[in-house]
C-alpha cells in the first residue's frame, strides 16, 4: 500500500502540476458536506468503471475516503485493474485541512 504526502500533494495544486487527480470515493452526500478542493466524486462502488472509462492506467491518482479502510480498499481495486499510480492520502480531509489545504463544500 502505497500513502501520499499530502504535503506533496498540496505542493504539486499550489505549483499546477498537470496529470494529477484526486478520488473521494465518499457517499455523494457526505462529498457535498465538504470536500478537498478539485476532488471528484466517485463512490466506491463505482470506481473501477468509472478510472477505467475516464483516466489513463499511468496517471497519478491520489485516494481518500470515509477511512483508512475505505481508500486503501479503493487503492487495492484500481491497482487490480492496471492502475500502477495510485495513492492514499493517509489521514484523509482531517489531515488536508491540518496542513492548511483548500475545502470546498458546505462545511
Amino acid at each position: 500500500m502505497v500513502s501520499a504526502n499530502i504535503n506533496h500533494i498540496k505542493s504539486r495544486l499550489e505549483w499546477g502540476q498537470p496529470a494529477l487527480t484526486i478520488i473521494d470515493v465518499r457517499d455523494r452526500c457526505t462529498y457535498n458536506q465538504g470536500h478537498i478542493m478539485g476532488a471528484l466524486p466517485i463512490p466506491i462502488e463505482d470506481l473501477v468503471n468509472r478510472a477505467r472509462m475516464s483516466f489513463n492506467t499511468q496517471r497519478d491518482i491520489y485516494v481518500y475516503g470515509e477511512d483508512e479502510l475505505q481508500a486503501a480498499d479503493a487503492v487495492r481495486r484500481l491497482n487490480a485493474v492496471g492502475f500502477t499510480n495510485v495513492s492514499e492520502i493517509q489521514g484523509g480531509i482531517a489531515a488536508w485541512q491540518n496542513i492548511g489545504g483548500a475545502i470546498e463544500g458546505v462545511s
